[in-house]
């Protein structure tokens, strides 16, 4: 079940004076805040491991037993109280020395007493905000990671069940190829070697595909990839239709990289580059510079374009551009595209114009 994101922000108040805490809770009341109270270093570190939705802890420094400092130590040396944010409020006078320590120990900021109302109000509201921006990260990471798994499962499902029948279908390809009315017409046996390569090309990417749903990234090969040869293979196989051109610009470079993957970005773009391309004489450019350490590549083409409203919402799960013209598309590509690129650090945008045709850039990490 999706974890729903915090609608309270908790706050943790510490000082031996009980006059003090009800001062501050005033002072920092509002709707959406809870507060917790301790007089003590020991009670605060007993609240803070009871408790996992504390959001920052106000911690007096100067407290009998075990002062501020030691009670920060002990929360930061925890695995489950590490993380919370932690302002030092104190009387001790604001030389250096003093506030190093406090840092040292793991406080991120600082409040002198006698508190200023609005500073503190102030700074208490910036470390709610990034509490709440933080969980948004959170959740918004997980339901990546649960798309990625979702996404790796249908690979693996879709690999698995064309794995069979591929097999059996070059096993008669290749009984045929021997017949002698083939071995005996020069045109058809080209035909037939172009059918066997193409086909034998696609089972060794099943392969690799149900090998990348098998093992973690940090287990997925890592080779050096000649993108041009690669380039170069893939608009072969992919049978363009005699109407379109693929065009490599310039020597793309060698990567030290995960093959699979950028074979599949760019099998992705240049398959909805020929699929939707609507011009008599289709064009498309394959191209790209080095950025340092990302190579920004970019597949160009003249179809049809895409809408400035669409360039954004292409990219999400089993979203299509309304101007393809073409009803079978199932709005995964573009989506797994995106994915495979971010997945690296890179990033992926698309510059269009309806009716021209659209470039597709993406940046990939030179390893």
């Amino acid at each position: 079940m999706k974890q729903q994101n915090p609608s309270t922000f908790t706050i943790l108040l510490v000082d031996d004076k009980t006059e003090n805490l009800v001062s501050l809770e005033h002072m920092l009341e509002a709707d959406n805040r809870r507060f917790l109270t301790a007089t003590s270093g020991n009670e605060a570190l007993k609240i803070a491991l009871r408790h996992n939705d504390i959001g920052l802890i106000m911690l007096d420094v100067q407290m009998p037993d075990m002062d501020g400092y030691e009670v920060a130590r002990l929360l930061q040396s925890n695995p489950k109280t590490k993380d919370i944010a932690i302002i030092f409020v104190t009387a001790i006078n604001k030389e250096e020395q003093y506030v190093m320590r406090g840092f040292e120990e793991g406080a991120v900021d600082y409040l002198s007493k006698p508190l200023d109302i609005n500073i503190t109000r102030a700074k208490v509201s910036v470390f709610e905000k990034l509490y709440f921006y933080q969980h948004e990260l959170k959740d918004a990471m997980a339901e990546k990671e649960k798309v990625n798994k979702q996404l790796e499962r249908f690979m693996y499902v879709v690999a698995h069940d064309l794995k069979s029948p591929l097999s059996g279908a070059i096993g008669l390809l290749a009984l045929i190829s021997e017949d002698e009315r083939i071995q005996s017409a020069p045109d058809l046996k080209e035909y037939m070697q172009i059918v066997l390569g193409a086909t034998n090309h696609l089972t060794e990417m099943i392969t690799s595909m149900l090998e990348y749903t098998r093992h973690s990234d940090m287990e997925q090969t890592i080779e050096d990839v000649d993108v041009h040869e690669l380039v170069a293979q893939l608009s072969r196989l992919l049978f363009p239709p005699a109407h379109i051109q693929i065009i490599t610009e310039g020597k793309l470079p060698l990567l030290h990289t995960n093959k699979l993957k950028l074979q599949q970005v760019f099998q992705n773009l240049i398959s909805n580059a020929i699929k939707y391309n609507d011009k008599k004489d289709g064009v498309i450019t394959i191209s790209g510079a080095d950025k340092g350490e990302y190579y920004e590549f970019y597949v160009k083409d003249n179809g049809p374009g895409v809408a400035k409203r669409d360039t954004d919402r292409i990219f999400k799960l089993f979203e299509r551009a309304d101007n393809t013209g073409k009803g079978e598309g199932d709005g995964i590509g573009l989506n797994i595209f995106k994915l495979l690129v971010e997945e690296q650090g890179g990033k992926v945008w698309v510059d269009s114009k309806p009716g021209e045709g659209s470039i597709f850039y993406f940046l990939w990490r030179q390893q």
